[in-house]
């Protein structure tokens, strides 16, 4: 009998160390480290950058066309920004650079995670919801993402599906999942009241166990 309580005892550690505890940015994958100059730019300048990026477009597809008070904006945000010091030829030659360095990092994902036990802390936002019950839902960093603001990256939302229905009691309710992970884009639909919405994902959370966020502090 003491031989099969500690051989119960030792399976149940074995579990509890294999279940990775992690929280958001443990999702975030590694992209090399890179200079991004856009990050020096307060709101205002990225404005006035990106219209002079518009109206130079405009004036190079149109030169005999372009409007004068088009011409007199691009002269204006021009000298705005060169007053301030702001290098605005080097800074359009790297921006196709820096955007796809920017989605790199947005969709990295971490590839030691795949079918492993993980357990984490997020915010339920139903995919469909029957007789107030859901079983397929996303798990999401804060509350209002996906439908009052941008959706996050890819790699920070989790498409759970869940062992049991699980009882909804408000939107962006703060839960625990425990689950197998799986890695890999998959892509989901949103609908909302006025439209849907395809939504990127970069984990699939499977026969997950759902606990409420509250019962566990």
């Amino acid at each position: 009998m003491f031989r099969t309580l500690l051989s119960l005892c030792l399976l149940t550690t074995l579990a509890t160390a294999e279940t990775l505890n992690l929280v958001w940015p443990d999702l975030q994958g590694e992209v090399g480290e890179f200079e991004d100059p856009f990050t020096a730019l307060d709101s205002d300048q990225l404005f006035h950058l990106g219209m002079v990026a518009r109206l130079r477009a405009m004036q190079q597809a149109n030169p005999d066309t372009f409007p004068a008070e088009d011409a007199a904006e691009l002269t204006k945000f021009t000298k705005t920004l060169s007053e301030s010091g702001i290098d605005i030829d080097g800074l359009l030659a790297k921006r196709q650079e820096i955007t796809d360095l920017r989605r790199q990092r947005a969709n990295a994902t971490r590839t030691d995670y795949e079918g492993k036990t993980i357990r984490m802390p997020g915010y339920l936002l139903p995919l469909d919801v029957t007789e107030g019950e859901v079983t397929e839902f996303l798990l999401v960093p804060w509350v209002g993402a996906c439908i009052h603001t941008p959706p996050p990256p890819p790699n920070q939302i989790v498409y759970v599906k869940a062992a049991e229905p699980w009882t909804v009691r408000s939107q962006w309710e703060p839960v625990y999942v425990e689950g197998l992970m799986a890695v890999g884009d998959v892509t989901k639909g949103l609908y909302f009241v006025d439209g849907a919405a395809d939504i990127h994902i970069g984990y699939t959370l499977q026969s997950a166990a759902v606990t409420p966020f509250e019962a566990e502090e």
